[in-house]
């Protein structure tokens, strides 16, 4: 125990500066500071003792919070300001999680608090390198791998969310969650080109060739920890810039040959996320519920992305060839003339139409009956829950629930 307690006076002393100018500058009284001391020497001997568990570093890095905030808000009121200590608690949780993940490297949940503290404080390298530590111990875990994926495409760096979903579904083949959120995450990419009107091939064909220079021997996350970038910023000088008021007339980049390619590019036709869906048919968590994932998410996007209707087409033959009188595979063809479309637009009465001709015949012919006719009044019932539907709309949906439920 005598090693126990060296060790926790060694981490006590750190904090020995910050409780003195928290005494200067009567942050806290004397009575409160040496309740924060014997708080975390309670908490060292905790962490430090063998039979100690995650939850005691994460209740260690809580309390440390908890202080920070209390300690912010008398700061606040005070009108204190540059704290020589003021990233000494910062410091001091972080560490704190160190050790946890140090000490156990399977615990999930404790890796979690730990990345979501650091995108809190927003320490962006450390994230990337933690998240690196993480995913080298737990590489099956799906879950980080989209976290770390859709970070870096929020961040701008598709190349880079792509580098990193690829990876992730190499290595998490025993569930379909990496690919139903890579299927996502391309589609949001397709949602903004579209967005971008006229401009949308053009960096759909830079984004591709990006991808081509990804290293795959190397977990990227987005970002660069590396200071020696050119102070200018620039790279190289264009050799065919002209100078303003000059009589030479600057070369097409694009001829109109390359600008019809870039029209009909396959990535924005929907041809990744369509790849991505005939790859997982072959793993071997693919079913028809999973195939039914990939249809919702897909639905999501009907009426914002050009390629949509496409991609949805192309998993629904995948599942009546797969899947032929499923309860999925029929729930997903009678929503396909609605899908992605409010019941406040005018598009929903005319696909409502097309629903309700389908939805007798898919019922009788469906092998699943009971199941199917289930999920056809959960639905309807949820869109007869929202408020200011059109009467006739309400009426059809109410004809549709009676014959879906009719067994």
């Amino acid at each position: 125990m005598s090693g126990v307690a060296e060790k926790a006076r060694f981490y006590l002393e750190r904090s020995v500066p910050q409780l003195r100018e928290w005494e200067e500058k009567e942050i806290f009284t004397k009575d409160e500071l040496r309740n924060i001391v014997q708080k975390r020497n309670d908490f060292e001997h905790r962490v430090l003792s063998q039979g100690n568990s995650p939850a005691d570093f994460s209740d260690y890095a809580k309390w440390e919070q908890s202080l920070d905030a209390l300690r912010l808000k008398r700061c606040a009121r005070l009108h204190l300001r540059n704290l020589s200590s003021a990233h000494a608690s910062q410091g001091r949780v972080l560490q704190i999680y160190d050790r946890g993940v140090e000490r156990y490297p399977f615990a999930r949940d404790l890796w979690l608090e730990y990345l979501g503290y650091m995108n809190r404080v927003k320490a962006s390298k450390r994230w990337r390198r933690v998240m690196t530590r993480a995913l080298r111990f737990m590489p099956r875990d799906g879950g980080l791998w989209v976290m770390a994926a859709r970070r870096s495409s929020t961040n701008g760096d598709m190349a880079g969310a792509r580098s990193l979903f690829m990876r992730g579904c190499r290595f998490c083949v025993d569930e379909g969650t990496v690919w139903v959120e890579y299927v996502r995450c391309e589609m949001e990419w397709l949602q903004k080109m579209d967005a971008k009107k006229g401009g949308g091939a053009k960096a759909g064909s830079q984004e591709a060739a990006r991808d081509d220079e990804d290293d795959e021997d190397e977990i990227r996350l987005g970002g660069s920890d590396s200071e020696d970038e050119d102070e200018d910023g620039v790279i190289a000088r264009d050799p065919d810039a002209v100078g303003r008021g000059s009589s030479i007339k600057p070369k097409k980049v694009f001829s109109a040959e390359t600008k019809t390619q870039l029209k009909h590019n396959p990535a924005l036709d929907g041809a990744i996320p369509m790849a991505i869906f005939d790859i997982s048919r072959k793993q071997p968590f693919f079913s028809a519920a999973v195939a039914e994932r990939f249809f919702d998410v897909v639905a999501e996007f009907a009426s914002s992305v050009r390629a949509a209707p496409k991609i949805l087409q192309h998993i629904l033959d995948a599942m009546q060839e797969a899947y032929p009188g499923s309860a999925e595979a029929g729930f997903c063809f009678v929503r396909q003339p609605v899908a992605g479309a409010s019941p406040f637009t005018p598009e929903f009465p005319r696909g409502l139409r097309e629903v309700y001709a389908r939805l007798q015949p898919t019922v009788e012919a469906s092998v699943e009956k009971d199941a199917l006719r289930e999920n056809l009044v959960v639905w309807v019932e949820g869109i007869l829950k929202l408020e200011g539907l059109d009467e006739a709309i309400v009426t059809v949906l109410e004809h549709m629930k009676g014959l879906a439920s009719a067994g």
